[in-house]
């Protein structure tokens, strides 16, 4: 303390020293004012003059774009999470967000807020920050790109992938035939408007698309590694035709067009057989945290740029530089997604909304201000719905895909979101899309995204009779947070059903909370997190259905699965402490994934429901049941199925008078006399802790309320395992 008094007293010396001193030496220089200026006389006030000041402040360039950022983000962040939480993907949120920026919504009912946000002569500078965010926004989506999907499935997703941009491209280019003549003419010639309109019927939205399939637990079936596949290959032929499209209508036509298109082969042909060897090798060693520096990224950087900045002076756009420096990167995934760390999330929260807002402020709803605008809108979007839905599908069909399968990957390969924004806006910045056009397909993006997860859920309805169910077997279903969590709650049905648990169907369902997660660091948790449960599978020999999905809607998300799986049981671990909802909040853990969601899940589901309270849960542990009367009952299947298992079993009866109870017990014990041992509930509270760790304790839900009124028994109690027992009410409908 006397330490802390001393430095402020030399703090406070220091400042009036040196405080008078730089007053004195200020004074002292009034000798030099006869070489100043004449003074300029006010008229205003001090306040007037500060009021000046900030004005001036509030006008320049720097102070404008700063504010146009926080209310980007601050207005796509929620619409993203609006639109998440009605089942869309968030992408859509943050395009619309975009748009009620612009003069649609905010400039048509707020025009002087408008233009104090956006005046016209700041939106150059936030433009050229929106297109330095879609450099790295393509970058990273090149990255994505995993070839050996494509290699593993060349021959469907050549057919799929090609009819989902051949067939389009042809509709779009016949129907500007209705179009340009009126609405077109007057700002471009023909063949680059049909172009661009045959290109943006093409386009689907490979990093939506991925995202989808992820949240749709539909990664490692064959319908998403198909539809993934077809994606990825789309994205890398649309882009080439859109570099193609470009040159030809930059150079106006296609024989001058032919000179950018072959710089653009020498480029490509450069970049994979000169730059991808060299960086292979370089990738080889750079492939961890600990040796990609940041010479090194500033190295991939110098890359990314010097690549966009050839398309761009070839005359492809910088954006497809870009997307050929993601493609060409090192192919070893350690290596990828350390790059696609560092870069994503700066591409995806910071710029990629000020590209949205960039678009918003382009997008005008008001200028589709007449019926003949308004049928053009709905011919584009059912062509772009037809052309992309309808020729994947069918190819998929003809490929040998069941209707089932081709019409979800038709669905989602007719996703456009994102991509198609950029496609359009280069476009519209070329002056080849006239402003209602843009517009228009501006919609026809936003409804062939939207329409994606609400028609999806239709086929699967549609089809749901026709999926072949495994009703001979029964279904035990268990959801787990943490990997040893997941091997033990197998290790409980094991205990529960010994070698007839090989019969039944298993399903294991783990939760990635957040929707923004990137597909790579998805596949990579899921691996992980199912690596302890495999393996404990594999030592019982039982078969079991990995379920793994990412998702902001947990409870939502579990309750949906058992709905649709109809489960005979559902097991879940609620760590080591867990306090029923009508005993209060107790001392749940906000960290957990899952403990504090047991009551929400159980109130909602009419399958039986055991939960894990696990306390150095083990394989090998003692089993003991506590019994207090006919409402457990229902318990003694699950003693004789352990007993015929040649396990001991601990009986822990309360005091009960009820001769039913007694009469029932009384044959259990006839039955299974070696295996049982019967014992008063009073003998549980006498456990040294040392055999309180050798126990597993079985009891229903209803007695685990009554005992977790005690709490000073409920921390000397062992590990439990707690039934609630199969709500015959509720219906799964």
């Amino acid at each position: 303390m006397q330490r802390s008094k001393k430095n402020y007293i030399i703090y406070v010396v220091m400042l009036l020293l040196f405080g008078g001193l730089i007053y004195f030496a200020i004074q002292s220089g009034n000798r030099f004012a006869h070489h100043s200026p004449s003074e300029i006389t006010t008229e205003h006030t001090p306040f007037e003059m500060f009021c000046m000041f900030i004005s001036d402040n509030l006008s320049h360039p720097l102070t404008i774009l700063l504010i146009q950022v926080i209310a980007v983000l601050l207005t796509v962040r929620l619409f993203g999470f609006l639109f998440k939480y009605i089942g869309q993907p968030g992408v859509i949120g943050e395009i619309v967000a975009g748009i009620v920026l612009g003069p649609s919504l905010l400039g048509y009912f707020f025009p002087d807020a408008f233009l104090f946000l956006f005046p016209p002569e700041s939106l150059t500078n936030l433009g050229l920050l929106s297109q330095i965010g879609l450099v790295l926004f393509m970058f990273v989506i090149g990255m994505e790109l995993d070839f050996g999907v494509l290699k593993n499935k060349i021959n469907e997703t050549l057919v799929i992938s090609h009819a989902g941009i051949l067939v389009p491209f042809f509709l779009g280019v016949v129907s500007s035939f209705w179009i340009y003549e009126e609405y077109a003419s007057s700002y471009t010639s023909f063949i680059p408007f049909a172009l661009f309109i045959g290109i943006s019927m093409s386009i689907t939205a490979f990093p939506v698309l991925a995202r989808i399939i992820q949240e749709r637990n539909l990664t490692k079936t064959p319908v998403g590694i198909l539809s993934i596949a077809s994606a990825a290959n789309d994205d890398v032929t649309a882009w080439c035709l859109l570099a193609v499209v470009i040159a030809i209508a930059k150079a106006g036509t296609f024989e001058s067009a032919l000179y950018s298109i072959g710089l653009t082969g020498i480029y490509i042909l450069v970049m994979f057989t000169v730059v991808r060897p060299f960086l292979k090798k370089v990738g080889a060693v750079y492939a961890s945290k600990e040796v990609i520096n940041k010479s090194f990224v500033a190295f991939i950087l110098l890359i990314l740029i010097i690549s966009a900045t050839i398309t761009e002076i070839i005359g492809i756009h910088a954006l497809f530089g870009a997307f050929m420096a993601g493609v060409i990167m090192p192919p070893n995934m350690g290596f990828r997604k350390v790059m696609m760390e560092k870069v994503e999330d700066i591409s995806l929260v910071f710029f990629l909304p000020l590209f949205f807002a960039f678009t918003g402020l382009r997008t005008e709803i008001g200028l589709i201000n007449s019926p003949e605008l308004w049928g053009v809108c709905l011919l584009l979007v059912t062509v772009a719905i037809v052309g992309k839905l309808g020729g994947c599908a069918i190819a998929a069909r003809l490929v040998g895909e069941s209707w089932k399968d081709s019409l979800m990957i038709g669905t989602m390969m007719n996703t456009r979101g994102l991509m198609e924004l950029i496609a359009l806006n280069i476009g519209y910045e070329m002056g080849v899309l006239p402003p209602s056009i843009f517009v228009i397909l501006v919609i026809m993006a936003l409804v062939t995204t939207f329409m994606t997860t609400p028609l999806l859920d239709l086929v699967e309805r549609f089809f749901a009779h026709r999926d072949v169910k495994l009703f001979q077997k029964h279904k035990l279903l268990f959801c787990f947070g943490r990997p040893e969590s997941g091997r033990n709650l197998l290790s409980v049905y094991s205990l529960l059903y010994g070698k007839k648990l090989k019969k039944k169907k298993v399903i294991g369902a783990h939760y990635t909370v957040g929707t923004d997660l990137n597909p790579i660091n998805a596949e990579q948790y899921a691996r992980e997190s199912f690596l302890m449960l495999n393996r404990r599978a594999a030592e019982l020999g039982v078969n079991v259905e990995n379920r793994y999905r990412v998702t902001d809607k947990l409870v939502q998300e579990m309750i949906q699965l058992i709905r649709k799986e109809q489960p005979d049981m559902l097991l879940l671990g609620a760590g080591s402490k867990y306090k029923p909802e009508a005993m209060g909040i107790g001392t749940l853990s906000w960290l957990s994934l899952f403990r504090d969601k047991v009551d929400e899940v159980m109130a909602q589901v009419p399958c039986t429901v055991a939960v894990l309270i696990s306390r150095r849960y083990h394989d090998g542990l003692s089993i003991g049941f506590v019994l207090g009367g006919m409402m457990d009952a229902f318990l003694f299947p699950y003693i004789e199925q352990i007993v015929e298992n040649e396990r001991m079993v601990h009986l822990y009866l309360f005091e009960a008078d009820d001769e039913e109870f007694t009469l029932q017990t009384k044959q259990l014990l006839e039955r299974h006399a070696a295996w049982l041992i019967v014992q008063p509930f009073a003998q549980v509270s006498e456990l040294v802790p040392e055999d309180a760790e050798r126990e597993l304790l079985v009891m229903s839900h209803t007695v685990y309320t009554e005992l977790a009124e005690d709490e000073t028994l409920l921390e000397l109690l062992p590990s439990m395992l707690v039934f609630r027992e199969n709500k015959a009410e509720v219906n799964y409908e």
